[in-house]
């Protein structure tokens, strides 16, 4: 049976990817699509309803899958009106701070709620394996990364980055805001062994590139994931909300309850 589902900020870049693809999708019934007050016009598909009042619209669509790539402020505003209607949520957006990180778990103990930084599949295996290299490579080594993306990035560093930054802090047991350093500038002096560099490039129109730099006696490991296409994360989501459907509230779930 397909799941219903409805998208989020349909006019922008990664919600028109995510219409096609769901459009394109068998086991996904596009059911509606919702922008910013003022700005639904134009959203016309078949079968679907547009609005620009999620309110209005979820009473229409019981059931369905909320996917939402938007904004932190959004984000944590739709999941209440979710909430109250009891559709499950997948959320992609990134620059949540801890606070309204939080906002989201209070929420899914009312409805299911998915959040993942990145949706890939490649960056979260990722975050399965690389403990296991910093574990054995040991101490002797320091742990940098650059990730770089396009220039209508609004947040610096990237939800990612600081996903991959933070589990390879875990893997040396340091609390990773007592040893972040994400910009460096004039006489800093010479590096401290507990540090993890995380410097931001951005230009163009670069989906996401993130590299891991190793650097031990004698020699460097880099570790790169790149994206080439919305569609990555898209994938990743819609996948998601076919899992979603069927879990119950209860916990803020992510990429790991998958796999």
């Amino acid at each position: 049976m397909a799941t219903n589902v409805v998208i989020l900020g349909a006019k922008g870049r990664m919600g028109d990817t995510l219409v096609n693809m769901a459009l394109a999708d068998e086991g996904l019934n596009l059911v509606g699509v919702c922008e910013r007050e003022g700005n639904a016009g134009g959203l016309d598909y078949e079968s679907c309803i547009s609005s620009d009042c999620l309110e209005d619209l979820l009473p229409k669509v019981p059931g369905a899958v909320i996917v939402d790539f938007t904004s932190p402020n959004s984000s944590v505003s739709m999941v209440e009106i979710a909430a109250k209607y009891g559709n499950p949520v997948v959320i992609g957006t990134t620059g949540l701070d801890k606070e309204q990180q939080t906002v989201l778990g209070e929420f899914a103990i009312k409805t299911p709620v998915f959040w993942a930084p990145n949706m890939s599949v490649g960056v979260n295996m990722l975050l399965k394996i690389l403990p296991e290299l910093v574990k054995a490579l040991g101490s002797d080594y320091d742990m940098e990364m650059v990730e770089t993306h396009h220039k209508m990035k609004k947040d610096s560093p990237s939800g990612t980055a600081l996903k991959l930054a933070q589990c390879l802090a875990e893997a040396r047991g340091w609390e990773y805001d007592d040893v972040k350093k994400h910009c460096r500038d004039g006489i800093i002096g010479e590096r401290p062994h507990n540090e993890i560099g995380v410097q931001t490039l951005r230009g163009g129109d670069v989906v996401g590139d993130h590299t891991m730099y190793f650097f031990g006696p004698g020699e460097r490991i880099e570790v790169t994931h790149r994206a080439h296409s919305r569609e990555t994360f898209a994938s990743g989501a819609l996948r998601a909300a076919k899992w979603l459907e069927r879990q119950k509230p209860g916990k803020l779930y992510s990429m790991a309850d998958i796999f």
